[in-house]
């Protein structure tokens, strides 16, 4: 029984310590944006550069699955195979 109580607490210890290294993400000054103005969860590559021309620069896919971006002036698209997995403007730029 005594075992048991140690390994319960050294189990709540180490997930207390491994969320305990988290980074928060700055989102100051992003909005959500649904009106068009970049693509949608969903669409292909090809409807993407149909209807926003075509990007500045494409990065070429990293990991597995594959994971690539193209980046716009004001945005950039992140694609699971051909497919828009997440799109975000970029921050206004102070000077």
């Amino acid at each position: 029984m005594a075992k048991l109580r140690i390994l319960t607490v050294i189990a709540l210890l180490t997930g207390v310590l491994a969320t305990a290294g988290a980074q928060n993400l700055d989102m100051e000054g992003a909005q959500p944006v649904a009106d068009g103005s970049r693509p949608m969860r969903g669409m292909t590559a090809e409807s993407v550069e149909s209807r926003f021309g075509t990007p500045d620069a494409k990065v070429a896919p990293v990991g597995d699955p594959p994971i690539s971006r193209w980046e716009y002036k004001d945005f950039v698209v992140f694609f699971e195979y051909d497919r828009v997995i997440h799109a975000v403007s970029k921050r206004k730029q102070t000077s």
